[in-house]
């Protein structure tokens, strides 16, 4: 990049909020459930009370079916709590550590009470429980890998290199020499994130379940919940940006996988008024349009590759996106391009 001027230009559809709230009421209302009917769903094949905490290997602590079923629920309950308030107080910068901790704390009480439930299952009393030992490190590894992978997904980003102007400030997208502009437009649809949430709860009790003893496991249970959900997730948002390299799309919460078409691999750029309908539905389509990446409806951002195939994505701003394009297009045809 060279050393001139940087012009930046980015839009947010309101929906990416919104899903990832959605998503987040899915996820504790999913882990409340599941703390409270793991011990419930197997009340007749557990002692009362029942082993609650291991020193060592060995059982050293006991607590009443009710009890073990509605205090790791109260401690959650406390964490979502404390999450909506540090987002209704501090939004915008809490974001990605309340994420996080809803995400490993969530896997980490959940997997505790799994491992309990499997620990008392068919004991007489508590004290027989079965020893604990290496599932205790998978626990740890499991919430820690969670909430690392939630922090990078919704952690706060800055798209535009330093230097950006504001936005009320943008002209047309026409440069000068050693000028440069980048432009930025992300969508979301709200109801693909709320249902990848689901799907990725179910493919949690499709492993817990067995885990604790309560089934036997089946890989064609599991095995749709665990495929789809990623793939609904990356198809429920994206992210567009065109700079003097040319157009990158990327998908779902870390913008991987993405698509790159340079300058010269495209033939023209342009915005179009498409519907669902069209489209094929929502999500990422594939129809006589060419691909489409069907968010929202309204006006989407297409490009034409040389081979005469086309890509359009619904993003805010597709005409500026579209001018700019057009014009890193015409530069890099011209013979000084």
């Amino acid at each position: 990049m060279t050393d001139g001027k940087l012009i930046a230009k980015e839009r947010r559809e309101p929906g990416a909020g919104r899903g990832a709230l959605w998503g987040a009421v899915a996820w504790s209302a999913g882990v409340l459930a599941l703390l409270i009917a793991l011990p419930w769903a197997a009340r007749h094949r557990l002692p009362d009370p029942l082993a609650t905490h291991w020193s060592g290997q060995d059982p050293d602590g006991s607590m009443s079916l009710t009890a073990a079923a509605l205090f790791p629920a109260g401690v959650w309950l406390v964490l979502v709590l404390a999450a909506a308030a540090a987002r209704r107080f501090r939004a915008g910068t809490a974001g990605g550590a309340t994420g996080a901790a809803l995400a490993a704390v969530g896997v980490l009480l959940t997997g505790a009470q799994t491992s309990i439930v499997h620990a008392n299952l068919d004991r007489a009393r508590w004290q027989e429980a079965a020893p604990m030992g290496f599932e205790v490190v998978v626990l740890v590894v499991a919430a820690g890998l969670a909430g690392l992978l939630t922090w990078l997904a919704v952690r706060p980003r800055i798209d535009s290199p330093t230097g950006a102007s504001p936005a009320a400030r943008i002209p047309a997208p026409a440069t000068a020499p050693g000028e440069q502009l980048v432009w930025l437009s992300q969508a979301a649809n709200p109801w693909l994130q709320l249902g990848a949430s689901v799907l990725a709860l179910g493919a949690l009790v499709g492993v817990l379940a067995p885990a604790s003893g309560l089934m036997e496991f089946s890989w064609a249970t599991v095995v749709p919940f665990v495929t789809t959900s990623p793939i609904v997730l990356c198809s429920a948002s994206v992210k567009a940006r065109v700079t003097a390299q040319g157009l990158s799309v990327g998908f779902g919460p870390f913008g991987w996988p993405s698509r790159r078409w340079s300058p010269a691999d495209l033939d023209s750029a342009r915005a179009e008024l498409r519907t669902p309908a069209q489209a094929g539905g929502w999500g990422y389509r594939v129809n006589g349009l060419g691909t489409t990446v069907m968010l929202r409806r309204g006006v989407c951002l297409v490009v034409r590759t040389r081979r005469g195939r086309e890509f359009a994505v619904s993003v805010d701003d597709a005409e500026r996106g579209a001018a700019l394009l057009n014009s890193l297009i015409a530069r890099s045809a011209s013979p000084t391009g």
